[in-house]
């Protein structure tokens, strides 16, 4: 998926302004696509020059007037055509994961220091979800047209309850490692030799 796929898709909810763009990115499609308000308004460049999206001035007083962008006939064609598209499996690259995977030539300390933060961020996520679910769908239950973000925030609220399930888990494991009665000599002692 492209950035400008994803704004294309802000935008088959209703027109908006870069700005009311980057606030939903950061509440809502930013849990899941990643990208930073400078990318989104070159992007609405690109897809105002190719011909997806139009700009209206929206002329304020007292304040900077305003562009409100809204998807052409050619902009909702090209969204529906990606759409189309099968999706392609995210892939994970976390360098927390390598460090894990190579634990003998690793110092447990900042990694269970490491683990841990992960496990506060995660907790911290999966709240936020939790509010947002209770906020936005009280009742559990979404119009058609809101059917996936329903989707979206349930998979998200048990992906970050899974992960922090995870880090405890991992936590745990290297605490146990990492205690005295666990620590294996590198020098055979002397009365192992004598033997």
């Amino acid at each position: 998926m492209a950035l400008g796929d994803a704004i294309l898709a802000c935008l088959t909810e209703h027109p908006m302004t870069g700005y009311e763009l980057a606030k939903t990115f950061d509440s809502s499609i930013g849990f899941f696509w990643k990208t930073d308000h400078q990318q989104i308004y070159r992007e609405l460049s690109r897809l105002r020059d190719r011909g997806y999206i139009q700009g209206r001035e929206v002329v304020q007083t007292g304040k900077p007037n305003k562009l409100v962008y809204t998807l052409t006939a050619e902009g909702r064609a090209a969204f529906r055509n990606w759409a189309a598209r099968p999706s392609v499996p995210a892939s994970t690259k976390d360098d927390l994961l390598v460090r894990l995977y190579a634990l003998g030539a690793t110092d447990i300390a900042p990694l269970r220091a490491d683990l841990m933060a992960r496990l506060e961020h995660h907790r911290d996520r999966a709240e936020r979800y939790d509010r947002i679910l209770k906020k936005r769908f009280p009742d559990e239950t979404a119009s058609p047209a809101d059917l996936g973000k329903l989707l979206n925030l349930r998979l998200g609220l048990r992906h970050e309850r899974m992960v922090a399930e995870w880090c405890e888990e991992a936590i745990t494991a290297l605490s146990a490692i990492s205690s005295p009665g666990n620590v294996q000599p590198l020098d055979p002692s002397p009365r192992e030799n004598a033997g």
